[in-house]
């Protein structure tokens, strides 16, 4: 990812601590940190930091130590509002402010109703239960409990009473609960004090397909050499094999704006064709729309049904996805897609004839209007000099005959093929969707 250019945009700045130690061993990826940073964005706070720190309560403490000296407005904490011992997120922050921590009786009972639906049918302990009930009920003065989704209440909780320092948002660790919970949390009093200093950014969001960060680079750097980019902040990132570049600025601002058009206007003259979203919908989301009132099938090989899972993802998928066919070996090619074992045989498996016939099949096996194949070497054996580890043979045909087919030759290892491969089927699926594609022979 790549700051091109940066302005001071708003001045509420934010920092989130996410913790677990489980978290620092890499068993379990942070998935709370990207998403409040998404979501504090949206509404024009600058996120500084974000900050993993394991279940000790010396490092949680050295943490918000840190925010609170870089002049952070708001800090978000996640995890560690469990009943367990090493749950201590709700005590460092009560000493942190200097707010002892007291029982919240309405929160106790609020808690209490919510484990004993399962207390009776799990069996648990009656004395822990009441002791982990009341540890989840104290709650720092003078801050606001927010209504757990599971068994852990978040917090509001305002700056030091003397000092000042940031307001702190305290939040479960299971990230279903922090959506759920994020709308309440926003609407807390102490948050509502910060977010009320700032307002959220004027965006542009352009997503690009087949083009390098490094040529966006470059045409960053020639725009600047001629429009000051300061007023905007400019942000590059390769993300599912999709360049993303967003640029946001300060509401009303002339100049930002100028800016803006400028960086456009040239991304639009060298790379035009490749920008697939101005919006930032993800192909995904753009795929869901453009299916309305089609039926799509696949046949995969060497993504062994990674493009149907994608496809099906989004509630909804059943509207448009027939069905698909992981055909990995060459018997599954002929006995259920009816590629003919004579085309598999003079073509190989691997081929642009055999992955057109795969499509063939899908589109009659699944009476679908349009059918995507997927048939390649992913490695890291089994290639030769004219079909290389990465060489993957792709064909979308519609219903009426049309066709769009590419065989190009995929970097990376045998994981970044695979992916590689579903993500580029989906840009030949939204092309054929979109009127790309060669027609039907008259």
């Amino acid at each position: 990812m790549a700051d091109e250019g940066r302005g001071t945009v708003n001045g509420v700045r934010a920092g989130i601590v996410a913790t677990g130690s489980e978290l620092l061993t890499g068993r379990i990826t942070d998935r709370n940190g990207p998403w409040v940073a998404e979501r504090l964005g949206e509404l024009g706070v600058e996120v500084s930091h974000l900050v993993l720190v394991g279940d000790r309560g010396e490092d949680m403490a050295a943490a918000l130590r840190f925010l609170a000296g870089d002049g952070i407005d708001l800090v978000v904490t996640t995890g560690g509002l469990g009943p367990t011992a090493d749950d201590l997120t709700a005590e460092v922050v009560a000493a942190e402010t200097d707010r002892p921590l007291e029982l919240d009786e309405h929160m106790e009972k609020v808690v209490g109703d919510i484990i004993s639906k399962f207390a009776d049918r799990l069996r648990w302990d009656a004395d822990a239960l009441a002791a982990a009930n009341r540890k989840q009920a104290m709650v720092p003065r003078g801050a606001t409990p927010i209504r757990p989704a599971g068994t852990a209440p978040g917090l509001a909780v305002p700056p030091h009473p003397e000092r000042g320092g940031p307001t702190i948002l305290v939040l479960p660790g299971p990230p279903r609960e922090v959506r759920a919970m994020w709308d309440e949390a926003l609407a807390s009093a102490p948050v509502q004090e910060v977010l009320a200093r700032t307002s959220p950014w004027t965006e542009t969001h352009l997503r690009l397909f087949g083009v390098p960060e490094s040529e966006i680079a470059a045409t960053l750097r020639d725009v600047g050499a001629g429009t000051d980019l300061t007023p905007l902040e400019i942000t590059t990132c390769l993300r599912d094999f999709t360049l993303e570049v967003d640029l946001r600025h300060a509401p009303g601002s002339t100049a930002a704006a100028t800016a803006r058009d400028a960086v456009v206007a040239e991304i639009d003259r060298r790379h035009g064709r490749t920008i697939f979203s101005r919006t930032g919908q993800t192909i995904d989301e753009l795929l869901f729309e453009l299916l309305d009132g089609q039926v799509v099938a696949t046949a995969e090989s060497c993504t062994g049904g990674l493009l149907a899972g994608r496809l099906t993802a989004p509630a909804g998928a059943s509207a448009h996805v027939a069905g698909g066919v992981v055909s990995y070996s060459n018997d599954a090619k002929a006995d259920v897609l009816g590629v003919p074992r004579e085309l598999i045989e003079e073509h190989g498996a691997v081929s642009p004839q055999v992955a057109e016939a795969m499509a063939d099949g899908a589109l009659a096996r699944f009476g679908a209007t349009i059918a995507v194949a997927i048939t390649g070497v992913a490695g890291p054996g089994g290639g030769t000099e004219a079909k290389p580890v990465g060489y993957v043979c792709f064909c979308v045909r519609t219903a009426d005959g049309r066709t769009l087919a590419r065989d190009p030759v995929l970097p990376g290892e045998r994981g970044d093929i695979r992916e590689r491969s579903v993500v580029l089927a989906m840009h030949l699926l939204r092309r054929a969707l979109t009127g790309e594609g060669e027609p039907a022979p008259a």
